[in-house]
């Protein structure tokens, strides 16, 4: 039983820190324009680049810097939304709908708290007493845990009430209406809740902050733990935790808090320029939990990893082998996605994985002292570009002579190990590799990819549930043992484990989406 409880716990986890990515995936985006808006509107680079100083493009550049940052203003109702299309199990349009009702009970509530606790700041000094105006009302500023906190609510409501049968009098309530209106309900013992806990709960953060956070080796504890908990779907927690909480710190910019990794950056990064003293002063720090160190992974120790598998392969495997293996290293240079190239070896060699995270959090470390301050949420080739490339003061030359150091060092460790311990990569197989199977993905084979994998799970009888993540098919099973794991790799997938007992992920990469799509319709016939 107890084994039980831990399953459904480490599960529930698991969606949460997905539920988390949905937001995430908005503002990563965005922010490449608000970083590109941001750099063009410079004082520096109009100098440098006068054509910029015409007045039209000067309203269209600030005209978009202006949009974008309506997004960013509203993080946390953003996290409402994302949390509760994420847990909810059932009738996710009205969980979403009910999160934003929840989120703004939420703040209303807490401002009527400080009201009736005569706690309620001046607005001089109400930033310093850690509240805010949200969406037009003074209320505690519990920036994306509010969200999440209203998201949750919004979830649990929704499947545990969506069938509600009232009397015939109240029928109209009934059903998926309850679901937005108890919300209602239920955030208005917890509003005035949530600013007590909120105040203890920040004591804590703060009290543990220092081993994320430390100047000497914070960073380097950081990212171990970020790889570490990438294959218990946990590292969008800790990223979230740090980036959105005192966890990451409280930074004190013009004499003003902000909370977290992301929030100060965001002001500096988008508001204040390379110019302000708060840039030399944070973001060598800051951007080394983010864009700076993700970059030392996509675009170099993956690449190296990709080389050291690519001449370590059998030469009858070299040819599909380097497609299979050119295309993970371009998911991760292009598209930040390091989990295929990192699955293609956890499973086969899980010692080499803990290698391999040491090896992140040791190599990281020197991030401390080059004072690199590139980046924003994402470590692609295009961020690079845009936030090392397009902005002053980011000693990008230094990020690459760091992640020249990592490549070496990850190229000769890999290179190593797997002709060591003769390790079963991408291209050592003891059979030869389907070169079939390898196209049906850059062919873009869905439906047969979906009937592949479908079969090879014991058929449709045999399959729960269907979810995915950003690059795992998530799928519960009847009965793992009746799973044909060689069958499944003829469908091209990058690799399949099983995390728990009855449940198989199944790492399709940037293609899961479409393949999950795939295997919904087919399941449907």
């Amino acid at each position: 039983m107890s084994k039980i409880k831990i399953g459904s716990l480490k599960t529930g986890i698991q969606t949460f820190g997905r539920s988390l990515l949905l937001p995430i995936a908005v503002l990563a985006p965005i922010g490449m324009i608000m970083g590109i808006t941001g750099a063009l509107s410079q004082s520096y680079m109009i100098e440098k680049l006068p054509f910029l100083a015409n007045g039209v493009l000067q309203a269209v550049i600030m005209s978009l810097q202006n949009i974008t940052s309506m997004i960013f203003n509203n993080i946390p109702l953003l996290f409402a939304m994302g949390v509760a299309y994420g847990m909810s199990k059932h009738e996710k349009g009205i969980a979403v709908f009910a999160s934003v009702i929840g989120y703004l009970t939420l703040n209303i509530v807490m401002n009527s708290y400080l009201k009736l606790t005569g706690t309620m700041a001046d607005k001089e000094v109400m930033a310093q007493a850690g509240q805010g105006i949200v969406l037009g009302v003074q209320t505690m500023r519990l920036e994306a845990m509010g969200g999440i906190v209203a998201g949750l609510v919004a979830a649990f409501t929704t499947d545990r009430f969506y069938k509600l049968e009232l009397p015939l009098a109240f029928a109209f309530f009934g059903g998926k209406k309850s679901v937005p209106i108890l919300t209602f309900v239920f955030m208005l013992p917890i509003g005035f809740v949530v600013p007590v806990i909120w105040s203890l709960f920040t004591r804590f953060l703060i009290s543990i902050s220092f081993i994320f956070t430390n100047n000497y080796f914070g960073v380097g504890v950081y990212w171990m733990m970020h790889r570490a908990l990438i294959p218990f779907g946990l590292h969008h927690v800790l990223a979230s935790i740090v980036r959105f909480t005192e966890a990451g710190g409280v930074y004190m910019i013009h004499d003003v808090p902000y909370t977290g990794i992301l929030n100060a950056t965001n002001e500096i990064l988008f508001n204040l320029g390379p110019s302000d003293p708060a840039w030399a002063q944070y973001m060598p720090k800051l951007t080394s939990y983010l864009g700076a160190g993700q970059m030392l992974t996509t675009l170099f120790r993956v690449p190296a990893i990709g080389l050291a598998m690519y001449h370590t392969s059998f030469a009858k495997n070299k040819k599909v082998a380097k497609g299979v293996i050119l295309t993970v290293v371009l998911t991760a240079f292009l598209g930040n996605i390091t989990e295929p190239p990192e699955f293609s070896f956890l499973f086969i060699a899980p010692q080499l994985y803990v290698l391999y995270c040491v090896l992140c959090g040791l190599l990281a470390l020197p991030m401390q002292f080059l004072h690199i301050s590139i980046g924003y949420i994402r470590g692609t080739i295009f961020d690079f570009g845009i936030f090392g490339l397009l902005y002053d003061h980011t000693n990008w030359i230094e990020l690459i002579a760091l992640g020249l150091v990592n490549f070496a060092v990850f190229y000769v460790v890999f290179k190593w190990a797997i002709k060591k311990f003769d390790l079963e990569t991408p291209g050592r197989e003891k059979f030869e590799v389907n070169e079939m199977a390898s196209s049906l993905l850059k062919e873009k084979k869905y439906p047969e990819i979906a009937r592949i994998v479908i079969e090879n799970l014991g058929g449709p009888e045999n399959i729960v549930k269907v979810e995915n993540c950003i690059s795992r098919l998530r799928v519960d099973l009847v009965d793992q043992d009746k799973v044909n794991q060689a069958g499944i790799k003829d469908s091209g997938c990058a690799g399949l484990f099983f995390p728990q007992k009855n449940h198989i992920h199944v790492v399709f990469g940037p293609h899961v989406e479409f393949v999950r799509n795939a295997v919904d319709e087919l399941l449907k016939k």
